[in-house]
C-alpha cells in the first residue's frame, strides 16, 4: 500500500469517527491497538483467567522488551504502565544494569518464576548480578488483554511500594559492627540484625570513620528508611562501630524466633540498660522488637501492680480478691477459662495466676484516678514520653490517661495501652532493679545522646515486684516456660486479644540474674505457649 493510500484510509477513519460517533471511535481504537480486525469489526473482549498460551505470549513479550531496555514497551504489557515504566527506566538509567538475560521457569497457572542475570557497571567498576523473582499474568479490567500484574517485586524481589534501584557512591561509609565481645556482627550470621545494621550504618557510618564505596542499593523513598545494599561494586573502608549486642544471646534469639511465625524478642542488661539481643521473624521485615505497637496483655500487670503498691491500695501480701467476673462502668471483664475464683487471694496470688478481675476490682480504689496508671508508667518506668535515645528508631510505649471501660482494660494490658518487646524488657529491668535505665544499642557517648530519665521505683516496691515475678516463674503461669532455668529467675505471662484474630497475641517477659527479656508472637495464644519459650531460650544464655 502506498503512502497516499494509507493516508487516505486513516483520514477516512477519522471522518467516520466524526460522523459516526461512538461506533467510529471504537473501530479506530480497535484497529490501531490490535484488539480488532482490519475489517473494523470489534473483537470479542475476553474474560476469565488468562490461558496458558496468553501467559506464555505476554511474559515473552514483556521479558523481550525488558531485556532490550525499552522500558515503555515493556511497561505496555503490564496493568500499570506508568509505574512500570518509571521503575524499568530506573533499572537501566539509575541502577546502571545492562546485559540483561531473563530465563523463565515453568509456569504455575498464571504465575511465572524467572531468573535474571545481568551486569552492573558504574564509574569504571562492574560486577555480575543474578537473582530470582516471579510475576503473575492477569486479565486487563478494561481491555480484556492478558497483562503482567505490576508489582515492584517484578523488577527485583527486594523492592516494595515506592522503592527504586540506584547504583552510585554509597550515601554513607560501610561499618564493621561488632558485639560487646569485639566479634563482628554480619547479616549472614545474624539475619534478623540486617535492618538494624543498615540503620546503624545510615546513622553512624560517617562517625565511625570509614570511606564510602560504590553500591547497588534499594532506595526506600516512601518511608525514609536507610538504603538496603544489594551489591558492592567497590569496597569502601568500613569504620568500626561497637554495639551492646551479645553474640551468644543474639544467636539464641535468632534461633528461638524461628520456631514461631511473626515473633520478636529483645534482651537487655538491667544493671546498665544495654541491649543484648534483638531478633524478629516476620514476613514484612518490620523491626517489631523495637518499633512494634501492640497491647501487651497481662505483662502490663507489672506496672499496674507497681501503681497499686505505690499508691497504698494493697501490697504483695495484701488483699486482691479474684472473682469470676468484674464489672467496670457497665463492661464485664472475665478471667482465663477454667480459672477458679478466690475471694481471699493476695496480690501475689492474683499476679502469679494472672487474674484479670483482681486488678479490675482494685483500680477504682482511692487515691487512684484516670491518670494514675499513666503517671506510674511515665514517672517510674520511663515510658510514653517519646524521648528514648536507643541509637536507632524505637517506640517508647504508650499508656494514655483514659476514662470509661478503657481505663479498666488498660490495667490488664488491653484498651489503648501499646508496647513493644523492647518496652516490656525495660519494664522488667526496672521492676527488678528499682532503677530505670533507658535501653540502648550504641553508647550515647558516641554522639552525645541524652538518655531518657525517670524516677524509678522505691526499693520496697521493686522488692515486691521481683518476688511476685519469682513466684510466677516457679509456681504460676510462667512455670512451664521457665522450667529448667537456674539462678535468680522471674517472669510474667500475657495474652492480648486483637479484634479479628482467631487467637490472642502471646506475650512473655522474664529475667534471669542480670538479663531481662521480652517477646511477642502474633496469634501465638497464651503467654507461655509461644513467647515464653522464646524468652527462656534467650535467658538460658546468661547474656
Amino acid at each position: 500500500m502506498g503512502k497516499g493510500v494509507k493516508a487516505a484510509v486513516i483520514g477516512g477513519v477519522f471522518a467516520v469517527m466524526v460522523g459516526g460517533a461512538g461506533y467510529g471511535t471504537y473501530n479506530l481504537i480497535s484497529a490501531l491497538s490490535g484488539d480488532g480486525g482490519i475489517s473494523g469489526v470489534a473483537a470479542e473482549k475476553r474474560t476469565g483467567p488468562p490461558g496458558e498460551d496468553e501467559v506464555k505470549e505476554t511474559t515473552a513479550k514483556f521479558f523481550a522488551a525488558w531485556q532490550k531496555g525499552t522500558a515503555a514497551t515493556a511497561a505496555s504489557y503490564t496493568n500499570n504502565d506508568a509505574a512500570a515504566e518509571r521503575l524499568l527506566t530506573a533499572f537501566g538509567d539509575d541502577a546502571h544494569i545492562t546485559d540483561v538475560k531473563i530465563t523463565p521457569g515453568t509456569a504455575q497457572g498464571t504465575t511465572v518464576p524467572y531468573a535474571v542475570k545481568a551486569k552492573v557497571a558504574y564509574d569504571g567498576k562492574s560486577k555480575p548480578l543474578s537473582y530470582r523473582s516471579k510475576l503473575t499474568v492477569v486479565r486487563g479490567l478494561t481491555t480484556g488483554r492478558a497483562l503482567v500484574d505490576w508489582q515492584p517485586s517484578v523488577v527485583h524481589p527486594a523492592l516494595k511500594k515506592d522503592d527504586t534501584l540506584v547504583t552510585e557512591q554509597s550515601a554513607t561509609p560501610p561499618i564493621e559492627a561488632v558485639g560487646r565481645d569485639g566479634s563482628v556482627l554480619t547479616k549472614d550470621t545474624f539475619p534478623s540484625l540486617g535492618p538494624l545494621l543498615d540503620a546503624l550504618r545510615d546513622k553512624y557510618g560517617e562517625k565511625a570513620g570509614g570511606t564510602p564505596g560504590i553500591e547497588l542499593v534499594v532506595r526506600h523513598d516512601g518511608d525514609g528508611a536507610p538504603d538496603t545494599p544489594l551489591l558492592t561494586l567497590a569496597e569502601g573502608e568500613p569504620g568500626k562501630l561497637t554495639t551492646t549486642i551479645s553474640p551468644s544471646a543474639q544467636a539464641a534469639a535468632e534461633k528461638a524466633v524461628k520456631r514461631f511465625a511473626q515473633s520478636s524478642v529483645v534482651a537487655v542488661k538491667p544493671s546498665t540498660g544495654e541491649v543484648l539481643a534483638v531478633a524478629n521473624n516476620r514476613t514484612d521485615g518490620f523491626n517489631a522488637a523495637f518499633e512494634g505497637q501492640a497491647a501487651p496483655g497481662s505483662t502490663m500487670k507489672i506496672i499496674t501492680a507497681a501503681m497499686l503498691i505505690d499508691n497504698g491500695v494493697t501490697s504483695m501480701n495484701g488483699p486482691a480478691p479474684c472473682p469470676d467476673t468484674a464489672v467496670w462502668q457497665s463492661q464485664t471483664f472475665k478471667n482465663l477459662t477454667n480459672m477458679k475464683s478466690d475471694e481471699n487471694a493476695t496480690l501475689a496470688s492474683s499476679f502469679m495466676r494472672s487474674c484479670n478481675t483482681a486488678f479490675i476490682k482494685l483500680i477504682d480504689e482511692k487515691p487512684l484516678t484516670d491518670a494514675s496508671l499513666t503517671q506510674e508508667a511515665e514517672e517510674r518506668f520511663g515510658l510514653g514520653r517519646d524521648n528514648w535515645q536507643t541509637g536507632v528508631v524505637s517506640f517508647d510505649g504508650r499508656v494514655p490517661a483514659v476514662e470509661g471501660p478503657d481505663r479498666a482494660a488498660g490495667a490488664i494490658g488491653q484498651g489503648q495501652v501499646q508496647m513493644s518487646p523492647l518496652n516490656m524488657a525495660s519494664v522488667t529491668a526496672t521492676a527488678i532493679t528499682g532503677s530505670f535505665r533507658q535501653p540502648y544499642l550504641v553508647s550515647p557517648e558516641l554522639d552525645g545522646r541524652e538518655p531518657a530519665q525517670a524516677r524509678g521505683l522505691r526499693a520496697s516496691t521493686a522488692a515486691q515486684l521481683k518476688q511476685m515475678m519469682r513466684l510466677t516463674a516457679t509456681q504460676g503461669t510462667a512455670r512451664q516456660a521457665m522450667a529448667g532455668l537456674g539462678g535468680d529467675i522471674g517472669a510474667k505471662t500475657g495474652s492480648a486479644e486483637v479484634d479479628g484474630n482467631a487467637k490472642s497475641n502471646s506475650w512473655f517477659t522474664g529475667f534471669r540474674n542480670d538479663i531481662a527479656a521480652a517477646a511477642m508472637t502474633e496469634q501465638g495464644g497464651h503467654g507461655g505457649d509461644a513467647a515464653g519459650p522464646i524468652v527462656a531460650a534467650v535467658l538460658r544464655t546468661g547474656g
